[in-house]
C-alpha cells in the first residue's frame, strides 16, 4: 500500500530504518552486529558480516456483524503491517472501512494478508485511499499478497480497493479467496496496472477463487510480465497496460430466487431501503453484452455476472468498470 502522507509521517515503522516514503521503496536499516557498533564500521574489527533484510509478515482482520437495530457493527478491526484500517462514516445500515497504507508493501519476500468477514445480515463496504504498489525487494524472493473474504447468509460485501500497480522488477503472487453463503451478495472489483508510467511491468500472478454454498463459482488465474508467455499478445492484453474485472454475485439473478427466504430483507437489518450501488433489485439473470471500448459483461452460473476490461491506462479502465457497475444495477 502506498502510505497517505499524514499516516506515513506518524507511523512508527517496525524496523529501525526510519519511516516509509510516499510512493518509494521501504528503507532498510544498516544491519547491526553484536556489541554496540554497526555493520558500517571498517572491516577487520572482528564483527560479523551484514545479514539480509528481513521480509515482512502481516495479517489484518475485519469482522462486521448486524447490530439488530438496522445497522452494522465492527467488533473486529485490527490493522497490521502495511494495513491501517479506518472506520469511515456509515451509509444507511452499511459499515464502511478504508484501508490506509502504513508503509510501502508488498516488497519482494513479503507475505501480507487481509481477512474480512461479513456476518449474517451485515452490510460491509471496504475501500482504500491509494493504489497498492508491488516493488522489488532485497531478498530476491517473490512477494505474496492474500485476500480472504467471507460473506454469510443475508450479508452484503462491497470489496472496492484502488488498483494494484506492478512496478518494474517486482514479483508478486496475489490470491483472492471468497466464500459465499447461498443468500450472500458480493460486489468485487480488481484492477491491475502493469508498470508505472514509462516503465515495463514486473511479474504478476493473480488468482481469484470464489465458492458459493460450498461449490465453485469462479476460479481463474492470470500471469503478466517477464516469464509469462503470451501475456502481451492479442489473445490477452493486446498491448494494453491496465486490466480489471467486476464480479457481482446476487441471489436475485436466479429465476428460482425466493425473497422470503432472504434474511437481508428483514426490516431489522434495513433501515434505509437504499438500493443504490446494491444489485439486489435485479430480477432474473443478466444477458451477455459488449460494453464500450474493450469490455464485456458475461453472466455466470451461480448466479453471478463478471465484467472484464482492458484499457491503455487506469483512468479508462475505471470508466469501463463503472459502466459495468451501472449495467448490473
Amino acid at each position: 500500500m502506498t502510505p497517505a502522507p499524514d499516516a506515513a509521517a506518524r507511523a512508527e515503522p517496525p524496523w529501525a530504518g526510519g519511516p516509509a516514503t510516499v510512493g518509494g521503496p521501504r528503507p532498510h536499516p544498516a544491519p547491526r552486529t553484536s556489541g554496540r557498533g554497526s555493520a558500517r564500521e571498517a572491516p577487520g574489527a572482528g564483527r560479523a558480516p551484514c545479514t539480509p533484510a528481513t521480509a515482512l509478515q502481516a495479517t489484518a482482520r475485519i469482522l462486521a456483524e448486524a447490530d439488530g437495530r438496522g445497522g452494522t457493527a465492527l467488533p473486529v478491526l485490527v490493522g497490521d503491517g502495511p494495513f491501517a484500517l479506518r472506520r469511515t462514516r456509515a451509509v444507511g445500515g452499511e459499515a464502511r472501512v478504508t484501508v490506509v497504507g502504513a508503509m510501502s508493501a508488498p516488497l519482494g519476500g513479503d507475505r501480507i494478508a487481509l481477512e474480512a468477514t461479513a456476518g449474517p445480515g451485515a452490510r460491509l463496504h471496504i475501500g482504500s485511499t491509494a493504489a497498492t504498489i508491488a516493488l522489488p525487494g532485497r531478498t530476491g524472493r517473490s512477494a505474496h499478497y492474500e485476500i480472504r473474504l467471507t460473506v454469510a447468509d443475508g450479508a452484503t460485501l462491497h470489496w472496492l480497493p484502488e488498483p494494484l500497480i506492478s512496478a518494474q522488477g517486482s514479483d508478486l503472487c496475489m490470491t483472492t479467496r471468497v466464500e459465499l453463503a447461498p443468500t450472500a451478495r458480493l460486489v468485487l472489483r480488481e484492477e491491475q496496472i502493469l508498470g508505472r508510467t514509462g516503465e515495463s511491468p514486473g511479474h504478476l500472478t493473480a488468482r481469484l477463487t470464489v465458492h458459493r454454498a460450498g461449490r465453485p463459482l469462479l476460479d481463474q488465474e492470470l500471469s503478466y510480465g517477464p516469464g509469462a508467455p503470451g501475456w502481451d499478445g492479442g489473445a490477452v492484453l493486446g498491448g494494453h497496460r491496465a486490466v480489471g474485472q467486476l464480479l457481482v454475485v446476487d441471489p436475485s439473478y436466479d429465476p428460482s430466487y425466493d425473497p422470503s427466504n432472504d434474511s437481508s430483507n428483514d426490516s431489522s437489518n434495513d433501515s434505509s431501503n437504499d438500493s443504490s450501488n446494491d444489485p439486489s433489485c435485479a430480477t432474473g439473470p443478466l444477458a451477455p453484452r459488449a460494453l464500450s471500448g474493450t469490455a464485456v459483461l458475461t453472466p455466470l452460473t451461480g448466479p453471478a455476472a463478471l465484467a472484464t476490461a482492458v484499457a491503455p491506462d487506469a483512468l479508462q479502465l475505471r470508466r469501463a468498470l463503472d459502466e459495468a457497475a451501472a449495467a448490473v444495477g
